[in-house]
């Protein structure tokens, strides 16, 4: 049964794309690490991309990998254990902490971080949970108000592909339509961790 923060989400973004279905072992993997109404979602709804493929809620565990790349050597990597639980089309990642639950997003193609300390504690994790959801909406993730142009030129995403600027953005390549390509995800997200150091977004940033 969908509730009504699921619904908001699904009238912001749209309908689903891709959609995998979530196995019963995922589900006890991360029990006691995220919260359980996302495992609920898992079950019922799997992971997909929603709106077209702007957004998706994803498997953790293939992301590993790319969450390990990012935090190395930063002070989150002792900070909390980081799970991947959305990104967006053009690589934004939403990391859910353990302890600190919805309180890291990461725009890896500016390698710049946000994050953000709420007052719910761990008890109230699914709480957390249904603000994450009820506060995403697609301009976010629409990186240059570029999605709609690129999925026309490229296709829809599959649920292992982003859309990732070549040459990239932090090595001076220009946000033109003509300049972005369809990308495996974990390997261009793990690519693009390596180019530069990962920095907080300040003020002066558009």
């Amino acid at each position: 049964m969908t509730d009504e923060v699921f619904t908001s989400f699904l009238e912001e973004f749209g309908g689903q794309t891709d959609r995998q279905e979530v196995p019963l072992s995922s589900i006890e993997r991360y029990r006691g690490k995220l919260p359980e109404l996302l495992l609920k979602y898992w079950a019922e709804h799997g992971w997909c991309g929603y709106g077209g493929g702007i957004f998706w809620l994803v498997n953790p565990q293939e992301y590993e990998g790319v969450v390990a790349s990012w935090i190395r050597g930063t002070q989150f990597e002792k900070f909390d254990t980081y799970h991947l639980i959305a990104r967006s089309a053009f690589g934004d990642l939403y990391l859910w902490g353990e302890k600190t639950g919805a309180s890291l997003d990461i725009t890896s193609i500016l390698s710049k971080y946000v994050d953000f300390y709420s007052t719910l504690g761990e008890e109230q994790m699914d709480k957390q949970l249904q603000n994450f959801l009820l506060t995403r909406n697609r301009g976010d993730d629409n990186y240059g108000e570029l999605f709609e142009p690129v999925k026309k030129k490229l296709g829809t995403l599959r649920h292992d592909e982003m859309y990732g600027f070549v040459p990239a953005l932090m090595l001076g390549g220009p946000d033109t339509l003509e300049h972005l390509e369809k990308e495996k995800t974990v390997e261009h997200l793990i690519l693009l961790s390596h180019i530069a150091e990962l920095q907080p977004y300040s003020f002066l940033d558009s």
